[in-house]
């Protein structure tokens, strides 16, 4: 679907209708139903496929532009008999006056090439989101569950029965959606009663529910319950709000996170893009950031024990783990180059971070010049570091007993053997890398001629 927002000022009531008079300024086209899903993976850092339809018509162009210059790569159907959805609002004083919808019935052929791509486009991927606003595009949901050959499926439903839906990992619908199949529930208890019985007999694991302004409740066909309250936040505007909790969802499953931590880290993802005008996407940092403030949740491992089994978790999972760590002062390119040939030896990054005291005892005083919470900061931003972990010993031999990774990866011109910790990761099975540095790169030399200077 296309959104565009007709921006302007509303200032009297007309004159042939009680109905205010918008002065437009100007106008916004963005992303809107599944596109804007694939916007809020990207936005994530994730990687995304989108299989959908548009016209062919200038609005369907439009959201081809705006999906290539987001760098979501497409698959889309173009229907010559068919136009593309169009969502028209009014907004005066950021506030919507008005909204218009321009949409016609979908030919079935389109769900059907639809069905057929999803299930080209499966192999490979980590997980498959299906965005069935019932418009047409998912006629049928079991093709499109079927084609994932295993792979882990999060549905956004809307107003078919759930069990149409059988076979996903998750299904998320909202208060409307639930009520819908379930009726009224007087209680909390009755709430979860009902259910986990409703995910039993659907033949998902879970329900992920949406409640708005109460948060999150994750049903599990097992019985188990678990309730997230919302973010703290002054709701501005609601729209787009169940894409992105989707959209988390995905992410956070396609890396195994579990179903309880995937749904914390979507729970506030929702919540942060309430704050936001219209349909609207959120990004990796700001979430990381809200995580780090939320106490009820913790997106990446960060103390020892919970890395040790997020690590083990990984490895059970046929994903090999590489370590390196380092005092990561003043980061540059020569560590940006560095820290991408280590995560290409494997599947996940752990970056291992000599904490305040001990780079003073490596570097001497005045070092380090940014402190430990900024430099963990900047590593976590980087696309190819998956945990960051400190420690306070003179070497990280303690830290590598207790995490196991696969590859070990440092930088320089050691010889193999002379890694620290070598013959303990070779003992047990691992490997031993040594990258070359990039020439000229060096946070000694930098702040050497920050100070000459």
């Amino acid at each position: 679907m296309l959104d565009r927002y007709l921006h302007g000022r509303a200032e009297h009531i007309s004159q042939e209708a009680p109905v205010p008079v918008v002065q437009v300024d100007g106008s916004e086209d963005r992303l809107g139903g599944a596109a804007n899903v694939a916007l809020n993976v990207v936005s994530l850092g994730a990687r995304c496929t989108l299989v959908g339809a548009v016209g062919d018509d200038p609005n369907g162009r439009t959201v081809a532009g705006l999906l290539e210059a987001a760098g979501i790569e497409v698959d889309l159907v173009v229907a010559e008999d068919w136009r593309t959805t169009l969502k028209e609002r009014v907004v005066s004083r950021q506030k919507q006056v008005a909204r218009m919808d321009f949409e016609t019935p979908m030919p079935s052929w389109i769900a059907d090439e639809i069905a057929k791509r999803a299930e080209h486009r499966c192999r490979g991927v980590d997980a498959l989101v299906i965005e069935d606003y019932d418009k047409g595009a998912v006629n049928i949901p079991q093709l499109v569950i079927e084609s994932a050959n295993g792979v882990p499926v999060i549905v956004d439903p809307k107003f078919k029965p759930f069990a149409e839906y059988r076979g996903a990992a998750i299904l998320k619908p909202n208060r409307r959606e639930f009520q819908r199949a379930v009726g009224h529930w007087p209680d909390e208890p009755a709430l979860r009663q009902a259910g986990s019985a409703l995910a039993k007999s659907s033949g998902v694991e879970a329900i992920a529910l949406t409640r708005g302004g109460e948060g999150l409740t994750l049903l599990e066909a097992s019985g188990d319950c678990l309730h997230l309250a919302a973010l703290g936040i002054d709701v501005y505007d609601s729209t787009g709000a169940g894409d992105t909790v989707a959209a988390t969802l995905g992410v956070c499953t396609a890396r195994r996170w579990s179903r309880a931590e995937s749904a914390h880290v979507a729970n506030v993802a929702g919540g942060l893009v309430c704050a936001k005008s219209g349909t609207a996407a959120v990004g990796l940092p700001e979430l990381n950031l809200a995580l780090r403030s939320d106490s009820q949740v913790v997106p990446v491992p960060s103390g020892r024990r919970r890395l040790a089994a997020a690590v083990s978790r990984a490895q059970s999972n046929g994903e090999k783990v590489v370590f390196t760590n380092g005092c990561f002062d003043i980061l540059h390119a020569g560590h940006v180059g560095y820290l991408k040939g280590a995560r290409q030896l494997g599947d996940r990054l752990i970056v291992a971070v000599n904490d305040d005291d001990s780079v003073r005892r490596l570097k001497g005083r005045g070092r380090p010049v940014n402190n430990l919470e900024q430099r963990m900061r900047v590593l976590e931003e980087l696309s190819s570091v998956d945990w960051v972990v400190s420690f306070s010993e003179e070497t990280p031999e303690t830290l590598l007993t207790e995490i196991r990774p696969d590859v070990l990866v440092k930088g320089g011109d050691y010889a193999p053997d002379e890694v620290v910790g070598a013959d303990l990761v070779q003992g047990y099975g691992g490997e031993v890398r040594v990258l070359g540095l990039v020439e000229g790169c060096s946070t000694s030399q930098l702040v050497e001629r920050i100070r000459s200077a």
